[in-house]
């Protein structure tokens, strides 16, 4: 059987590592045991991160909704029940925004869903 060499796919292998982990503070940018163990770390916030953020922009959204229903006479919850009673389909994204940019149109929504 023939002898294989992997000294170039092993070293694109740690080169990749490496490049990965460029910003990282200290020994994890450069050494390539602790550059390996930060990557794996720094994938699993990632992950974790992107589901974190569905949920801080939606508590968002809420925030402000009971604001701008707050100052329309209604609570948050009222409006959302309103609003599935009268069969509005609005989701918060967009309440929130219109909450923010169009006031006189979300009282009207506010008006239609009491």
């Amino acid at each position: 059987m023939t002898r294989v060499k992997r000294g170039t796919i092993a070293h694109k292998k740690r080169e990749k590592v490496l490049k990965q982990t460029k910003g990282f503070r200290w020994g994890r940018k450069s050494k390539e045991r602790a550059a390996k163990e930060a990557l794996l770390h720094s994938m699993s916030h990632a992950f974790s991160g992107r589901k974190q953020k569905k949920r801080d922009y939606r508590s968002l959204w809420q925030v402000q909704i009971n604001a701008a229903a707050r100052t329309n006479g209604t609570t948050y919850s009222k409006l959302i029940n309103g609003l599935k009673k009268a069969n509005i389909i609005i989701d918060r994204k967009i309440l929130a925004e219109i909450a923010r940019k169009e006031p006189k149109v979300f009282e009207q929504i506010v008006a239609k869903a009491k």
